[in-house]
């Protein structure tokens, strides 16, 4: 099937550098400093947002070495390499041992912009839940809510909410606290969103050791879903800074698509594509390997910026409203 194949074959190829090794002379031994060096090297050489970023490597080298040298267990290992990880900044950083994994999530001093008590409790009503597409029409207006793009999708569920809101004015789909997945699953919903090939965004693979070593940017097309019904009518996508990785992608596809808004807040970035790498410990590590561009050329590792920005406020939660919700209904319904 040719449909969506040169996004899959990209998302493929990231997959298999996962489990890249560098090739050695003979086996690294697992001491403190082989495995701090061989991550920090790794890093130094396939991170691909330093630039983005304005972090200086070496300098973050000279702080945490000392203390992973002085580490005497692997707690103490752990904790300095982790510490080294998280000046990142990046949600796709991680290091993973038998005991914990370690985590940035860029979105904790965010608003939330997003409380599902309130969606389920003074919107939603009697939903129905079609596979993990919960769905309801509120006030005239299809809701589609996606929370996870790690949740497969079936065509058929597809088929069941594109018809249930067919002689609507359009629909809202919220992706809020969506934080990632399998980005297939949303190019299965943009697939019933356009009519002809279109492009979505662009990406470099960080390709050398070199900080400049960086392919061509290529840009990445999707066919339209032509065997199955699409949406009618206008449509809304709702984010908030928890939106990741997948969702950041997702959310970046509907920059090329004039018919839908994104509304709310922006995402929370992750455009680069994770690898990784196991170090002699046994340990293993992810890091970004990519940079993922908006139809417009936006990096947007730092987030995908929303079209109408609505806030919801601790008092609109006290309150039991989600004007974001209400904001994108009133969208739909005349345009503005």
């Amino acid at each position: 099937m040719k449909k969506r194949t040169q996004i899959l074959t990209f998302w493929t190829l990231l997959f298999c550098m996962s489990c890249e090794q560098i090739l050695l002379d003979s086996p690294p031994e697992n001491t403190n400093a082989e495995n701090f060096d061989i991550l920090w090297d790794v890093m130094n050489e396939r991170y691909s947002l330093f630039d983005y970023k304005h972090i200086d490597w070496d300098s973050v080298r000279n702080v945490y070495r000392p203390l992973a040298l002085q580490a005497k267990n692997d707690t103490e290992l752990y904790d300095a390499l982790a510490a080294m990880l998280n000046t990142l900044r990046d949600g796709h950083v991680n290091l993973r041992t038998p005991f914990d994994i370690s985590k940035y999530f860029p979105y904790l001093s965010e608003p939330a912009n997003y409380n599902f008590n309130v969606l389920e409790k003074n919107y939603l009503g009697e939903y129905r839940i079609t596979g993990y597409l919960l769905n309801q029409v509120i006030d005239g207006v299809g809701y589609i809510h996606y929370r996870s793009f790690a949740t497969p999708i079936l065509d058929s569920e597809l088929d069941f909410v594109i018809d249930r809101f067919r002689e609507l004015p359009g629909v809202v789909i919220d992706i809020r606290n969506n934080e990632g997945g399998d980005p297939a699953n949303g190019l299965k919903i943009i697939s019933r969103m356009i009519s002809e090939r279109t492009k979505l965004y662009s990406y470099q693979l960080k390709n050398g050791p070199g900080p400049d070593d960086f392919s061509e940017v290529k840009d990445s097309f999707l066919d339209p879903d032509t065997e199955n019904p699409g949406f009618n009518g206008r449509i809304v996508v709702l984010t908030n800074r928890v939106v990741y990785s997948a969702g950041s992608y997702f959310a970046a596809y509907t920059k090329a698509l004039p018919k839908v808004i994104l509304m709310g807040d922006d995402t929370g970035g992750g455009c680069g594509v994770p690898a990784g790498y196991d170090l002699p410990n046994g340990w293993y590590f992810n890091y970004s390997s990519t940079i993922g561009y908006t139809v417009d050329g936006l990096n947007f590792e730092g987030g995908v910026p929303v079209d109408i920005r609505v806030e919801m406020t601790p008092e609109d939660i006290a309150a039991g409203r989600d004007p974001i919700l209400e904001r994108a209904i009133t969208y739909v319904k005349n345009g503005n």
